[in-house]
């Protein structure tokens, strides 16, 4: 995608591209995961019966996980968003076969707030909820939840360094590249556990439930913990 004054650039066309021999490998069939190294863990138990629901995955990528729930879990739908037109591109290409399942080009929050009590469940693995100022997009969420809905976040636990969250609302800044090679910035929110469950009380969450999944890395990876949140609206 070509950026202009009025265009911004993708920031993520090229991790897109990454992305894409691993999804491939992986497949929708087995089973869901939401740690970093999508290999231990919870599963698509967090989510609870979607049978016949409308479930809601923010910052969808390349869209492997909402294709899997799709496929394989029985939802009445399943509306994949992501605000990066690459990624919608490789979603679409991928996973356009698959009935039940949507892809739409759009901010998160913006979708939200468009389709209030529009779904019985929505999630973020490392998406929206990464990406998104969360004073933002947790209300919006909370609005588009039918009552008791459920929303589950898989979000990083610490810096991929390995430095410590952060204890108050601030994104760190993380540099990437654009498909030009030039580099951009991307805003991602790596916050501790107590300012999470504060954000979510505030936008009307209840009942959160918090799992910390860690990772000892290897095959070159490092050590790496995944916080999972799993609330009801009210």
């Amino acid at each position: 995608m070509t950026s202009s004054s009025s265009t911004p650039p993708d920031l993520w066309h090229r991790y897109g591209d990454s992305r894409l021999s691993d999804d491939r490998r992986r497949g929708i069939a087995g089973r869901l995961h939401w740690d970093w190294y999508q290999r231990i863990g919870p599963g698509a138990e967090l989510l609870g019966d979607v049978a016949g629901r409308v479930v809601v995955d923010l910052g969808a990528g390349t869209g492997r996980q909402a294709a899997h729930v799709a496929g394989q879990l029985g939802p009445a739908r399943v509306i994949a968003v992501d605000a990066s037109r690459s990624q919608n591109e490789r979603a679409r290409v991928g996973y356009g076969h698959i009935p039940r399942l949507a892809f739409v080009e759009s901010d998160a929050a913006a979708y939200l707030r468009q389709h209030p009590d529009g779904a019985h469940v929505c999630y973020s693995a490392f998406g929206a909820c990464d990406f998104t100022d969360p004073r933002d997009l947790l209300p919006a969420i909370s609005a588009a939840l039918r009552p008791r809905g459920t929303l589950v976040i898989a979000t990083l636990a610490h810096y991929r360094d390995g430095s410590p969250p952060e204890s108050d609302v601030r994104p760190g800044r993380i540099p990437v590249a654009t498909a030009d090679g030039a580099v951009g910035v991307l805003e991602r929110w790596v916050l501790d556990v107590p300012v999470w469950e504060k954000l979510l009380a505030e936008a009307g969450f209840t009942g959160t439930e918090v799992d910390i999944v860690r990772d000892h890395g290897g095959e070159g990876g490092p050590p790496v913990a995944t916080t999972i949140l799993r609330a009801l609206v009210q």
